[in-house]
């Protein structure tokens, strides 16, 4: 009598667990990371003009990582960030060689930190600039965790995707590449003071198109006569959001907070080189030059937005 036994079928790898050994790797990793770019931040400060500059730069690289996932031009190739050669050679032996599902994937999660892409660069500026290490590791760790849904999202359905989803796929996100480097350099624009920003030229096209039509222009406010003004920051705006102060006299502004914990604590006047994170609550007091007549100091937030 002969036994015949049905054969095993061949365990399926779980997809999900190298992603999440990834994403867990990654996080430990750039929380890591954030403490050392703070300590950078305490003995370094970027200015608020050396910062625009860096997120322009950051946007035109997403533009062209944006064109290089739609395929446009092969010079386009040139937009993306690698590790060195040996390091590739050493994960492929690894991989080859070693059937573990644990190891590889902490490796490759904790190797991010040398290919950051656009965005992460942004935050990886915004934590340089804290100039705390604490605050630097927090910003790390709360822009990574915030996003792993997402990118465990993408990653576990990209594994399921066949040549044709996969090629749409990519085209999703070279739109999303490239409306954040559009955003980011929108945003350094803004942060340097630039009169040719998008919101900047629709807010002088809303102010031109109000006076052509007859409207009542924005009432500004004013110093009193020892040239001080308060502004309450809160988690949607400042108040008030217009100024007009006389030409030639210095003036003192006095920027309150009260249990404030949103990105309009980052406070920015670029044309005197002013930078600080606002206390969640209390009061900030900035003395600003005299200036000449119809000259513009224009206000922002931090992270580059107006």
């Amino acid at each position: 009598m002969r036994l015949w036994r049905k054969p095993e079928k061949p365990k399926r790898r779980n997809a999900a667990t190298p992603i999440a050994l990834f994403l867990g790797a990654k996080l430990l990793a750039y929380s890591i990371l954030g403490i050392f770019l703070g300590w950078i931040g305490s003995v370094l400060q970027l200015s608020p003009y050396s910062r625009a500059a860096l997120q322009i730069g950051i946007g035109i690289f997403m533009l062209g990582t944006a064109a290089r996932l739609f395929n446009l031009h092969p010079i386009f190739r040139y937009f993306i960030i690698e590790p060195p050669r040996f390091v590739t050679r050493f994960i492929r032996r690894y991989a080859k060689n070693n059937a573990s599902t644990v190891a590889t994937p902490l490796f490759l999660g904790t190797l991010t930190i040398f290919i950051p892409c656009g965005v992460t660069q942004a935050m990886m500026v915004l934590a340089v600039g804290t100039g705390s290490p604490l605050l630097g590791a927090a910003i790390m760790f709360a822009f990574i965790l915030g996003t792993t849904p997402v990118f465990f999202g993408l990653a576990y359905v990209a594994t399921r995707l066949g040549e044709v989803m996969h090629t749409r796929f990519l085209q999703l996100a070279g739109a999303v590449v490239l409306i954040l480097g559009l955003v980011s350099i929108e945003g350094g624009l803004n942060l340097m003071g630039s009169p040719y920003s998008f919101s900047n030229l629709l807010n002088a096209a809303s102010v031109s198109l109000a006076q052509a039509s007859g409207g009542s222009p924005e009432v500004a406010a004013q110093p009193d006569a020892n040239g001080a003004i308060t502004i309450q920051v809160y988690n949607t705006g400042y108040s008030p959001d217009l100024i007009k102060a006389p030409s030639g006299k210095p003036v003192s502004l006095t920027v309150v907070s009260n249990g404030t914990t949103g990105c309009t604590r980052g406070f920015v006047i670029p044309s005197i080189g002013y930078q600080r994170t606002l206390p969640e609550t209390g009061q900030t007091t900035i003395n600003i030059p005299a200036s000449a007549a119809n000259g513009n100091l224009r206000l922002h937030l931090l992270d580059g937005h107006v």
